[in-house]
């Protein structure tokens, strides 16, 4: 896979939110690394440097705004 390490099955890390891959961990130079989408390189990367998966999954949720609120409370 071009030098891509797979990340375990036992660590958390969301999908790709663009075309719904797991991530890669990419060596850069310099002994930095990125995780990244191992199918585009357009898709989100981390910056280089440690791997950071928490940062993947930040930048990677895709967060629903409802249109309607099906809670509606009154006060009165």
């Amino acid at each position: 896979m071009n030098g891509y390490l797979t990340i375990p099955k036992s660590i958390y890390c969301k999908l790709c939110k663009t075309c719904g891959a797991r991530p890669v961990i990419k060596a850069g130079e310099a002994g930095l690394y990125v995780v990244k989408c191992p199918n585009d390189d357009r898709h989100y990367q981390t910056r280089s440097g440690l791997i950071d998966i928490d940062d993947w999954n930040r930048n990677n949720s895709v967060y629903y705004v409802p249109d309607r609120d099906f809670n509606p409370q009154v006060s009165c």
